[in-house]
C-alpha cells in the first residue's frame, strides 16, 4: 500500500510533535519494560511494553486521543439577576 506525501507528513507530524511529560514517561516506561521481557523472555511484559511504545508512537493515552481529559464547557452567558431586598423592621 503506497501511502501519499500528505499521508506520510501527517504520520511524521504525529512522531515529532506534542512531546510532553506522559509522553516521554511512555517512552521511558516501554523501553524499559521491552529490555526486561528480552531479558527475562517473558511475553507478557513484552506486550506491555508494546501497548506502551504504541502511546508513544500515535500520541495516544490510554483510552485515546484525549478522551480521559475533562472537557472544558465554555460557558459565555454570565446572566446575573439584581436581587430584590426587602427591608424587616422589628415592632
Amino acid at each position: 500500500m503506497v501511502q501519499s506525501a500528505k499521508q506520510n507528513k501527517m504520520i511524521k507530524q504525529t512522531l515529532l510533535t506534542g512531546w510532553n511529560f506522559m509522553r516521554w514517561l511512555r517512552l521511558g516506561l516501554g523501553v524499559f519494560i521491552a529490555i526486561q521481557a528480552v531479558q527475562t523472555h517473558d511475553l507478557f511484559s513484552g506486550g506491555i511494553a508494546a501497548f506502551f511504545l504504541f502511546q508513544v508512537a500515535t500520541n495516544t493515552g490510554c483510552c485515546g486521543a484525549s478522551s480521559c481529559a475533562v472537557p472544558i464547557t465554555k460557558n459565555n452567558q454570565d446572566k446575573t439577576e439584581d436581587a430584590i431586598f426587602e427591608e424587616v423592621k422589628a415592632k
